[in-house]
């Protein structure tokens, strides 16, 4: 009961604070003001909101819940992503001044068919894998921590509560509870790595297969040690540099030089903070309750902390899931918004408006197929596999776009139709059959290299253009410009 009462009276705190914060700003109607925050997010803002973003139940729960350290590497080389979006990719967002990243596709290749298709992959990403397994990990962390409550019933509240924030108050509320949670997630999680190791006399190493406590991933591992040289850098420069629900926080600043400070201050979180925390408590819960996949970091949780800290805790994670859930539905109605509605349907008259009835029909479908993730071993290696499907074909188009002239629209959606097709038969029929022998981070290069020469063949045998290689034209002059460079 204790518990309980500590999680209410903490979310309702932190829902107070995020209106203390955000009451005194003119909420405006444009899109700009609903989905990149009226450009006003200053350095602290958008390094909390990219930290909490992508910092949710999926690592705690999902890393932490294949009990070993390799799995770190994600968050180790997403340090090299983060720095890929500071010094690259945010001084061309905002010197192209677009709303969302699929508008820089359409601006290199001078037709609306690759952004639709390309926004249409990311909305397939984000409705039916992102925003059910992050609601399915949040209640699955809450239940094994102590919530005592249907599965269900826990991801209709973490998501119903997401959707209020979405059409409250836009990126901008979603930024806000992003880093007030953060703060409090971060400094709970650091300390449960030092209770973690406290309970096994730290001594990780003591009953645990040498396995799970290497950091050099055998090849049927979850990480190969090779992959980090292959597939794990194209998958880091795809999450942190040309994904929506990230980029949208990063442009989201007045300037280059406050959304560069924000990234980078998020990149340093990562390499000093998140990997110890999605790693070592997992490791510790199985030398104390042997392989219990992704029940190790709620049953860890509830085991050393006090019943009033893992509430404070419980409430901060709740916090985490929410606002996670509420800057992918944030970024998921801005990409219909924009991509879609003023394509095809007509003019938004009101954001504000349509933003409320887009956020509740995803809300809707994201809690309906909670159940479809429950069944899953490892959401982690799930979501990281299904990823797949759309983070190769989609950095294909990126890579082609900004590094040609001279390719057209049309060889693009060539390139990622190819590689969405490339990635499904390989993850839905060779792999399973044992065909292809390749790890998936492996593939994935395979399906990068091969939907970048589809769209350049296509382009020149097929449309009878002829690409030119030419990325001066895109990066000259970045390093030339003003760090004050104004907003869009």
């Amino acid at each position: 009961m204790t518990q309980l009462a500590v999680f209410a009276s903490l979310t309702l705190a932190i829902a107070l604070a995020t209106w203390a914060t955000l009451r005194r700003e003119d909420p405006g109607a444009t899109r700009k003001d609903v989905y990149l925050a009226g450009g006003k997010l200053n350095w602290l803002f958008v390094a909390g909101a990219i930290t909490l973003t992508n910092l949710s139940t999926d690592q705690l729960v999902g890393m932490n819940g294949n009990q070993m350290l390799l799995l770190a590497w994600w968050e180790i080389s997403g340090f090299v992503g983060l720095l890929i979006l500071a010094f690259v990719f945010v001084p061309i967002y905002y010197r192209a001044g677009v709303t969302t990243v699929t508008e820089l596709l359409e601006q290199r290749y001078g037709g609306g068919g690759i952004r639709t298709l390309v926004s249409a992959l990311f909305l397939f990403g984000m409705v039916l894998i992102y925003l059910p397994a992050g609601l399915y990990s949040g209640a699955l962390f809450l239940k094994t921590a102590g919530i005592d409550f249907p599965l269900m019933a826990l991801a209709g509240f973490l998501g119903v509560i997401a959707a209020a924030y979405t059409m409250a108050g836009g990126l901008r509320a979603v930024a806000v509870m992003e880093t007030y949670s953060g703060i409090g997630v971060l400094a709970i999680a650091v300390l449960i790595v030092i209770l973690a190791l406290n309970a096994v006399d730290w001594d990780l190493a003591r009953g645990v297969p040498a396995e799970r406590l290497t950091m050099v991933g055998a090849a049927d591992s979850p990480i190969p040690f090779h992959t980090l040289f292959t597939g794990m850098i194209f998958i880091q420069i795809y999450y942190w540099s040309t994904n929506q629900p990230i980029t949208q926080k990063a442009m989201a600043a007045p300037n280059v030089k406050e959304a560069r400070k924000g990234v980078l201050a998020a990149a340093v979180v990562r390499i000093l903070i998140i990997p110890a925390i999605v790693v070592i408590p997992g490791v510790a819960a199985f030398q104390l309750f042997g392989d219990i996949d992704d029940a190790a970091y709620g049953r860890l949780v509830g085991e050393v902390l006090p019943p009033w800290l893992s509430g404070v805790f419980a409430a901060a994670i709740a916090a985490a899931v929410i606002a996670h859930t509420a800057a992918v539905m944030n970024a998921a109605v801005g990409l219909y918004a924009v991509d879609f509605h003023e394509k095809f349907v007509g003019k938004v008259a009101n954001h504000w408006r349509l933003s409320a009835i887009i956020t509740a029909l995803l809300t809707v479908i994201s809690i309906a197929l909670v159940p479809v993730f429950a069944s899953a071993t490892s959401i982690i290696n799930l979501l990281q596999q299904l990823n797949g499907l759309s983070s190769m074909p989609i950095l294909s188009a990126f890579i082609v776009g900004l590094l040609f002239k001279g390719v057209e629209s049309r060889a693009a959606i060539v390139g990622v139709i190819w590689g969405f097709a490339t990635y499904a038969l390989f993850s839905f029929v060779a792999e399973p059959a044992g065909m292809i022998g390749l790890h998936y981070i492996d593939f994935m290069v395979v399906t990068l290299v091969t939907s970048v020469i589809a769209a350049l063949a296509f382009n020149r045998f097929v449309l009878g253009g002829r690409a030119r290689f030419a990325p001066r034209e895109v990066f000259a002059g970045l390093a030339k410009r003003s760090a004050d460079e104004t907003f869009g």
